[in-house]
């Protein structure tokens, strides 16, 4: 017997990622895709190449509840809260940011959107290789934002062993154009990204307020994230260099990440001088994280690689549908990177 999948959201880069996946994955069906502004039409229509046909529907909780063992929601942050709400027990993963927060006040700060009867009890941050115990719990997952996992999962292992001197983290971090989404300004045209790069929101992105928020979780002590995003011209993949103080050596670091992530399929430890790069994590579900010490000013530098729309979005996600579902947690997403 197959899972029933819906995904609300399926035209998008990441709700597409999605549904490219769920198709070939060994213990899935596609039972409801929902669309705002392309029900009635077959994905054939809006995307020629994609074989088989599904049809797009009106967005309907009565016919998400009636036909899905689980709903995958890609929309807008402040659009999936309320629509999840009418779904009673249903499982579902949010790939947006309403179900991302401990703290509904932060959100809506951050979000100029109110959350009414927010209970962070009854969902969790799907950030599976932190938090896979808590997930099995619930019904609701947060899915992580892109950025968030790349620096976390850098971070994690070295916020829970103490071993960072100062509460003040910094990141540089580059992203593929596909991360700002299906995009018609101007700005994200082909003349405006092509063989340029640049900042975005520096100091005051969204993500900042959701990777301080997990790393407490993490460590029980608060860090200060100043976090620097830009856009470069490529389709996929993140690479975040995280600069943080500490006395590990770059040979320490290794060892210590070594052991922290020896269980963890989709995570790469680098032994030091070997640096990923965005290619080695194309369209797959695979992190890569890699190590250098400046020793005249006792910074280490962490720098994680992965794919923006697949482990830091829809390949996460089917992770997380896998480990609420009790399946083999690398189910439908067991697939090496495309290369060259």
């Amino acid at each position: 017997m197959k899972l029933r999948v819906g995904i609300i959201g399926a035209t998008g880069y990441t709700g597409f990622e999605l549904l490219r996946i769920l198709k070939n994955h060994p213990y899935t069906q596609i039972a409801y895709l929902g669309s705002r502004s392309y029900s009635g039409k077959l994905t054939e229509e809006l995307f020629p190449f994609t074989i088989d046909e599904n049809l797009l529907e009106e967005i309907d909780a009565n016919k998400v509840r009636e036909r899905c063992d689980i709903l995958f929601t890609a929309l807008p942050s402040g659009t999936s809260y309320e629509f999840v709400k009418e779904l009673g027990n249903l499982k579902v993963i949010d790939l947006g940011a309403d179900f991302r927060f401990e703290d509904a006040a932060v959100y809506e700060k951050w979000y100029s959107k109110k959350l009414v009867d927010y209970d962070p009890g009854k969902r969790a941050y799907g950030l599976v290789e932190i938090f896979r115990d808590r997930i099995k719990q619930v019904n609701v997952v947060g899915n992580p934002g892109c950025y968030p996992t790349c620096v976390l999962l850098s971070l994690a292992p070295i916020l829970k062993e103490g071993l960072v001197l100062k509460d003040e983290i910094y990141v540089d971090a580059k992203s593929g154009v596909s991360g700002a989404g299906r995009k018609e300004e101007s700005e994200y045209s082909f003349c405006e990204i092509d063989e340029g790069t640049k900042a975005y929101n520096p100091a005051n992105h969204r993500h900042v307020p959701e990777m301080e928020e997990q790393i407490k979780k993490i460590c029980g002590k608060r860090y200060h994230i100043t976090f620097v995003p830009h856009l470069v011209p490529m389709v996929r993949g993140i690479l975040s260099t995280v600069y943080l103080k500490t006395d590990l050596t770059s040979k320490e670091a290794y060892e210590l990440y070594l052991e922290f992530y020896k269980n963890e399929k989709f995570i790469h430890v680098l032994k030091p001088g070997v640096y990923p790069s965005t290619k080695w994590s194309y369209a797959s579900n695979h992190f890569f994280i890699s190590f250098a010490k400046d020793d005249r000013t006792n910074t280490l530098i962490l720098i994680g690689v992965l794919d923006n729309l697949v482990k830091g979005a829809s390949g996460q996600a089917v992770q997380n549908m896998n480990l609420l579902f009790s399946l083999p947690e690398d189910s439908g997403i067991d697939y090496n990177p495309i290369y060259p």
